[in-house]
């Protein structure tokens, strides 16, 4: 079994979460992507609940083929470390790894908690933002030299919508229709989320 796992706030989840998880899916022939919602984000706290965020995800990937949903971080609670999850679900579904990372967040990887655990248990399939260099930004990187070893660059057009920019609108009473699935937009307004 090949997984890859897309964590973060999803606050809310949009269509470049599921356009990034398709094109990884595709471009490195895996089995599955698993959709991880942060209990806690150490790095980027979110003022949505926990649960309110995973019922997002679940709505966002319905229906769609190889993407699923993992509640693994929203049912431990706190802070949401990457190497613990890790740790736990090769335990619990036995499989080859791949941790999701756009290149924005691949250059702070160094100052993750435990970066090397990561890089031992996943390999890294990175996506590109805002014209990156992604090979520059691994030879940079010289306190983890084993880095470029376990970086699988994925292809695409860089994602050109945020979770911000989508609440950002909401907030403001724009149409986001285009940018979000309509069963996650419905249950947005139904719950009166970030008005």
């Amino acid at each position: 079994m090949k997984t890859a796992i897309l964590g973060g706030s999803f606050d809310p989840p949009h269509n470049g979460h599921i356009d990034v998880a398709k094109t990884v899916l595709n471009e490195l022939g895996l089995d599955e992507v698993l959709f991880v919602p942060a209990s806690a984000n150490p790095l980027k706290p979110s003022r949505t609940h926990p649960k309110t965020r995973l019922k997002m995800v679940e709505l966002a990937v319905s229906g769609e083929e190889g993407l699923s949903v993992c509640d693994i971080e929203v049912t431990r609670g706190g802070p949401s470390y990457t190497y613990e999850t890790l740790s736990e679900l090769r335990l619990a579904r036995p499989a080859n790894y791949w941790l999701v990372l756009g290149s924005d967040a691949l250059k702070s990887f160094d100052r993750w908690s435990h970066p090397e655990k990561v890089m031992a248990m996943s390999r890294l399939a990175v996506v590109p933002r805002d014209g990156d260099d992604i090979p520059s930004i691994i030879r940079a990187m010289t306190s983890l030299p084993d880095l470029r070893h376990v970086v699988d660059v994925v292809p695409m057009e860089p994602v050109k919508i945020s979770s911000t920019l989508v609440r950002n609108h909401i907030r403001q009473g724009f149409d986001v229709q285009s940018w979000i699935k309509p069963a996650v937009w419905e249950y947005i307004k139904d719950i009166g989320l970030y008005r």
